[in-house]
């Protein structure tokens, strides 16, 4: 039996997805089981669980052999780096004496220590926790979210223009659910020697003009590009509903991004959805 955290959202679906497509036997963890009945529908058993509550995860954990691993992203109205440790540090207490021989845990490009730059320090500390930990570990590092793109669609319909607030010409490794879900599943069947770090992104690297050409092709109108300065990042965050101390982090976040070169990999696994492919996708939905 594979456990599964974030099932009711993009990526840890994918990986519920990859793992039925497998014909494996699944259990999705939720905190709202109501919500989630197309698992049901689909083959996978549902258990309650919440990364707020330690209890519940343990409970979940033992259900298992292997799991997959999401610290679930904290409310942007609050104080999300805190709200972001906590919740890794209760996954990681219940990995104690949960009887699970391997895991696989979802982290991201540029994770390094650091205060202040949300999942990119986050994640490190949950990456530095597995490693401390006796259960063996792969970790799998993801490129830039496409959904992140996406995420902008209904701005994007209503103005006619994308906001980005990286270089319009600058290529950055970026990633489709889809091929993250495959990544992690394959992880997840894969010997207990497997372990590590492994980063995941799509067949190409892209720049944001091209994520407007990508809209511009699945809207059948002209798309333009408005790229914010780098003085306006906080104010931006801000202006989308985050609280003062989150936008302050995502806008580290952003910059330790870029000043990095978005952490680029030269032999990294490759997937198979395009962006063009994947926009068109969640245009058309």
């Amino acid at each position: 039996m594979y456990v599964v955290m974030g099932a009711t959202g993009n990526v840890g679906g994918a990986v519920a997805d990859a793992l039925l497509a497998k014909g494996e036997a699944v259990t999705v963890l939720t905190r709202q089981p109501e919500r989630a009945s197309i698992w049901r529908d689909k083959g996978a058993r549902i258990v309650q669980a919440d990364a707020e509550d330690t209890a519940s995860l343990k409970a979940a954990f033992r259900t298992g052999k292997r799991a997959f691993l999401l610290n679930p992203p904290a409310d942007l109205t609050g104080d999300t780096d805190s709200t972001e440790r906590r919740t890794i540090a209760n996954i990681l207490d219940a990995l104690d004496g949960s009887g699970l021989e391997k895991v696989v845990a979802a982290s991201t490009y540029g994770a390094q220590p650091g205060e202040g730059i949300g999942d990119l320090s986050t994640l490190w500390e949950l990456e530095e926790g597995l490693r401390r930990q006796s259960i063996p570990a792969a970790i799998n590092r993801g490129a830039y979210y496409m959904t992140n793109w996406t995420g902008l669609a209904e701005g994007v319909r209503h103005s006619g223009k994308l906001q980005s607030m990286f270089p319009a010409d600058m290529p950055i490794p970026m990633v489709s659910p889809r091929d993250l879900g495959e990544a992690a599943a394959d992880r997840l069947v894969s010997p207990l020697g497997d372990v590590g770090v492994v980063y995941v992104e799509g067949p190409e690297l892209y720049t944001p003009s091209d994520v407007a050409d990508a809209f511009a092709d699945a809207l059948g109108r002209e798309i333009g590009l408005e790229v914010t300065d780098r003085d306006r990042w906080e104010e931006t965050f801000r202006s989308l509903g985050f609280s003062g101390v989150a936008a302050r982090s995502y806008a580290r976040m952003t910059a330790a991004i870029v000043d990095s070169d978005f952490d680029r990999q030269q032999a990294p696994r490759r997937g198979k959805v395009t962006l063009s492919e994947f926009v068109s996708s969640v245009l058309a939905a």
